[in-house]
Order: C-alpha cells, then sequence, then structure tokens
C-alpha cells in the first residue's frame, strides 16, 4: 500500500538536460526546469480558460501537415498530432494547464476536481462530474457517458489507444479476453461504476496513484452508446469540446466548426477563438513549411506541422521576418530504433547495432542540431529523476569495428521498416549500419499507417523508427509501457520491441508499488539495466521543437506534456 498521495502526485520534473542548442538556427535553453503539481483547489478546474492577451474571435486557422492523422476515435488516439488535435472536440476526466513553459498542473476537465482517492491507498478513486457539460448535439454528459467510452476501449477491434485504465481495471495485460466488451455493451467492466449520474467510480486490486494523470488523455472522453458506430467512430467523432467535425475527407481535409453546445465556463484550459479549425493533409514538409513562408491567403494563419525541413533551417533562422514567425522548445520527444526482439533474438546483434549507430549522422538527415539533441538512454532528460549514461559508448559517429567485434564474424540481414515519408532516414540507417557488417533491406510503409502496422506482434520486420513522449513526466509512463511483456497483445502494442523478460517485469512491479517520489531514483537504474541486459531498442535523439507559422496565426505553443504544437489557444490574428 502506498502512503498519503496529496503530496505524492506532485511533481518536480527537469525539462532537458543538455547544452544550449543552436547551430544553425534559434538557441534553444535545453536546461530549462518546469514544474508539475496536481490541482487540490477546486477552483482551478473551473472555466472559463484565461483569456490569451490580444487574441480576436473568428477567422480559419488552418494546419498543413503531410499525413492524414491516424485515429480521430478518442479511445484510440494515441499519435502526437492525434494527442494535440483531440482536445479540440474530446474533453477527458481531467486534463492539463500548461502555460508552454513547462509548468504544468493536472485539473479536472468533465471532473470537477483531478479526483478523490478515497481511502488515500490509491485503490479506490473517484470523480464528481461537472454540471452543464455537453454534447454536440445538446445532450448533457453524465458518468454513464463516460464510463461507456472507457468500457468501449476493451473492445479488441477498436486497437491504437492507450491501455493504462484497462489494464488497471482488469489487473491484466490481457484486459479484452478478462473482460468482453462485445457481449456486455450494456454492462461496465469490473471495478467501474457509476453510483450516479454525477459520479464514476474506479476500484483496482492494486494502487494506481497515477489514475488522475492517465485520465488526461483522450481515452477518457464520453460517448453516448446510441452513437457508438464502432470502428466507423474514427470518420465522425461526437464532440464534447469546442468544436464538432462537420467535414472530413480522410487524407485530403478535416474541418472542425465551433460546437455552440460547449460551456466556457465548465473548461478550465480551452478555447473557442477561430470560427473554423481546418487540417489541410498531402504537402511534404517542404511544401508545408514553404506555403507558410509564402504567407499568402488562408496560409497567413496556418502552422506548418511537420515543422522546420533540415533544407530550409538556415534560411528561415536568417530572415528576420520568419524569425519572429517560429516557435521553438525543449520536448521530452525520445526518438528510437526499435528492435523487434521475437525475430532479432541474439543480444550481441543487438548490442551491435547500439555501437554501429551513428547518432550524427542520422541527426544531420533528420535535420541537423537545431532540430534534434542526441539520447543513449531510454529516459529522455525531460524524466524525473532523469540520469545520463551510455551503455554501448561508440563516440558520436558510432563504431562500426567494435560492432563488427561483437558480431564475432556475423552478418545479420535486417528488414528496416521505414514510413514513406521518411526516405532520407532509411537511406542514412541502411548506409550506418551496413559499415558495420549488417545487411539491411528497406521495406517502405504508408506513413499514416505505419504506427498500426508496426504495433502488431506478428509483422514482419526486424528494425523501424519509433518514438515517445510519456502521458506524464514520469519513468512509469515510458519504461513499463514500453517494455513490460505481460501486456503484449495481438495488436495495438505500446511494447514494439516485444521484449519480455520476467526478472524486468518483476522489478516493474516493485518500482510501482513504490510512492510516486519514491520512484523518481528507481526509473534511471531500471533504464540502464534494461539496456544491458535486453538491448531492446537504440536510443537516437530527443527532438527540439522548431515550428513555423503564418503571420496572422497566434495562440500556438509547444506542449510541456508533449513537445508538440497544443491548439487549444490558437487564434487567427485580426
Amino acid at each position: 500500500m502506498r502512503p498519503r498521495v496529496a503530496a505524492a502526485l506532485a511533481l518536480l520534473l527537469a525539462v532537458g538536460a543538455c547544452s544550449e542548442t543552436k547551430e544553425e538556427g534559434p538557441a534553444v535553453d535545453q536546461n530549462r526546469t518546469a514544474t508539475g503539481v496536481i490541482a487540490t483547489d477546486p477552483k482551478d478546474s473551473l472555466g472559463p480558460a484565461t483569456e490569451v492577451p490580444g487574441a480576436t474571435k473568428g477567422g480559419t486557422f488552418t494546419i498543413i501537415r503531410e499525413s492524414k492523422i491516424s485515429h480521430l476515435d478518442p479511445q484510440r488516439v494515441y499519435s502526437f498530432a492525434g494527442l494535440m488535435n483531440a482536445p479540440l472536440y474530446a474533453r477527458s476526466l481531467t486534463t492539463w494547464k500548461d502555460d508552454g513553459k513547462g509548468n504544468l498542473t493536472l485539473v479536472g476537465d468533465l471532473a470537477q476536481t483531478p479526483g478523490t482517492n478515497v481511502n488515500n491507498d490509491c485503490k479506490t478513486w473517484e470523480f464528481k462530474i461537472k454540471s452543464n457539460v455537453k454534447f454536440e448535439d445538446g445532450s448533457p454528459i453524465t458518468s454513464k457517458e463516460i464510463a461507456y467510452g472507457i468500457a468501449r476501449s476493451f473492445d479488441p477491434d477498436l486497437t491504437g489507444g492507450p491501455t493504462y485504465v484497462q489494464e488497471w481495471l482488469a489487473d491484466s495485460g490481457d484486459y479484452d479476453t478478462k473482460w468482453d466488451f462485445k457481449a456486455n455493451k450494456t454492462s461496465l467492466p469490473p471495478g467501474l461504476t457509476t453510483p450516479d449520474a454525477n459520479t464514476i467510480r474506479f476500484e483496482f486490486a492494486k494502487a494506481h496513484c497515477d489514475l488522475p494523470f492517465a485520465l488526461s488523455l483522450p481515452s477518457s472522453a464520453p460517448l453516448p452508446p446510441a452513437k457508438d458506430t464502432g470502428v466507423n467512430l474514427d470518420n465522425q467523432p461526437f464532440a464534447s469540446g469546442p468544436y464538432k467535425i462537420t467535414k472530413h475527407t480522410p487524407g485530403v481535409e478535416l474541418v472542425m466548426e465551433r460546437n455552440e453546445h460547449w460551456d466556457p465556463a465548465t473548461d478550465p484550459v480551452r478555447h473557442q477563438y477561430p470560427e473554423k479549425i481546418v487540417w489541410s493533409f498531402g504537402p511534404d514538409p517542404d511544401a508545408g513549411a514553404n506555403r507558410v513562408i509564402a504567407d499568402s491567403g488562408a496560409d497567413q494563419a496556418a502552422l506548418a506541422w511537420n515543422g522546420v525541413p533540415a533544407g530550409l533551417v538556415s534560411r528561415v533562422a536568417g530572415d528576420a521576418a520568419l524569425k519572429s514567425r517560429s516557435i521553438t522548445s525543449p520536448t521530452p520527444s525520445a526518438w528510437r530504433l526499435t528492435i523487434n526482439t521475437q525475430r532479432v533474438t541474439d543480444l550481441a546483434v543487438r548490442q551491435a547495432l547500439n555501437y554501429a549507430i551513428d547518432r550524427e549522422g542520422f541527426i544531420k538527415a533528420y535535420g541537423g542540431s537545431t532540430v534534434a539533441t542526441p539520447l543513449t538512454t531510454l529516459l529522455p532528460p525531460a524524466t524525473i529523476g532523469y540520469k545520463q549514461y551510455d551503455a554501448y559508448p561508440a563516440g558520436a559517429t558510432g563504431n562500426p569495428e567494435k560492432a563488427k567485434e561483437v558480431l564475432a564474424g556475423k552478418t545479420p540481414e535486417l528488414v528496416l521498416a521505414i514510413g514513406d515519408d521518411s526516405p532520407e532516414l532509411a537511406t542514412q540507417l541502411k548506409g550506418n549500419l551496413e559499415k558495420a557488417g549488417f545487411k539491411i533491406t528497406v521495406k517502405t510503409i504508408p506513413a499514416d499507417s505505419k504506427l498500426d502496422e508496426t504495433k502488431k506482434k506478428d509483422n514482419a520486420w526486424d528494425l523501424w523508427l519509433d518514438q515517445w513522449a510519456a502521458d506524464w513526466p514520469s519513468g512509469a509512463a515510458i519504461l513499463p509501457v514500453l517494455f513490460d511483456g505481460r501486456s503484449i497483445k495481438a495488436e495495438g502494442n505500446s511494447n514494439t520491441s516485444y521484449i519480455n523478460n520476467d526478472a524486468i517485469n518483476t522489478e516493474f512491479d516493485r518500482v510501482l508499488a513504490m510512492d510516486p517520489s519514491a520512484q523518481a531514483s528507481e526509473w534511471p537504474k531500471l533504464d540502464e539495466r534494461i539496456m544491458k541486459e535486453l538491448a531492446p531498442a537504440v536510443p537516437l535523439f530527443v527532438e527540439v521543437a522548431y515550428y513555423l507559422t503564418g503571420s496572422k496565426a497566434g495562440g500556438v505553443f509547444i506542449s510541456s506534456v508533449f513537445g508538440y504544437p497544443a491548439l487549444v489557444n490558437a487564434y487567427v490574428k485580426s
């Protein structure tokens, strides 16, 4: 049993532990210290959200992105674009107040507060629902619709979303077999109850002090059972946020317009400034950035979602007019080369990949030090208690000879899966690894389906690029999620290394049973042990955010949680 968590849920985190990044682009302070706390005063969860200085109402705000968003169904949203977009149309039980400078406060969203730890043991939680929260048709949002939204996430057809709450309720990684959603649509999974229309209650077999954080994800969004269209909800979610989807042409355009039934007095974080928010899909990163640089017509109020590409960094950084339209920030988003340990079973081969990797060359191919900082750990520097180490020291550009020594004459043939939007990264990795004795075959996957395809247990690839930003700033939301083998299922996996080690799984249980403040020093130790004993991935870099907007786009900031552009304050300058 964990102790009382009034203080335990207070977070203190350092965002970044690297030196200042500048090179061709603007300086970014990677040593920025940020704080995150859970609100204890119910007033913090009230609306309306603080007005954004200079913001005006009206107009159309456009986001230009190369590929479509993987999922719009709130219970399936887990890509970064999806996580930044979902709050516009879907409200969750809790949410983060974020000033864009690393200062975070967890507050109630649909809930009146971030939750009540009923018995002070983190096994029973209650959330009281706000009054006057409504769906896009004006019908009230109650505990019943919130509970149904959580229950439908047990449906094995609805893959792709987070699985924390399902696994905690089922006390098992096999949550979808522990409770059959399809056979029990009129009931709720064990441990989830709605004592009345204003109360939702969670009861767990084990302590889960992180529940208020997990419920900040879109997977706790409400849905009336009558509006559940199953997998087709991806095309037309039913809105509870300030916007509703009025037009959706997958891969081409997503149009959201104001939801007249959203009450700002109930919402502590969102605004409803633009008349419309439009995602325009298709242009590659260069084309998207060049449209925003040209600053013409509708693109004056646009954000280039794919960031500033490598080839445009010098131009953007050197143009004073473009500098004023640039957004830069350190992020918690860590990239790794994932190794499918089901196929790459030889530990020596996985260790050799770590010795071989040319991080400097890869970062140059990705866009340079303006947009990325090298990483040799599984945890990014933003993690509470982070400690730097290098389990396979090989220098900035890798050590092919050391890799060959570890391979001991073997010449492994590996299949590298790559999104069709990243051919230059595949070229760099193939050349880099083949110098160290590997034979690499590149297989291209459509970028908008890569996330789902690599989450399938029986996929046909040995290596692919993954990125992860913790769902809240703790190792608890990184290492167990990515490397606990007990959660592996047929598809929809976050453990895409498909590692399953009994000793490491036991360590996850040991650390998770601790008070959150005591966990901080344990996660870095476990990070290093996983890399040395299992080598399930090759850490590559932490992203540095570098984005560009049109001259009339305002209110965009970089999420301190996920490291991508937050849209809740977006507005069109008059």
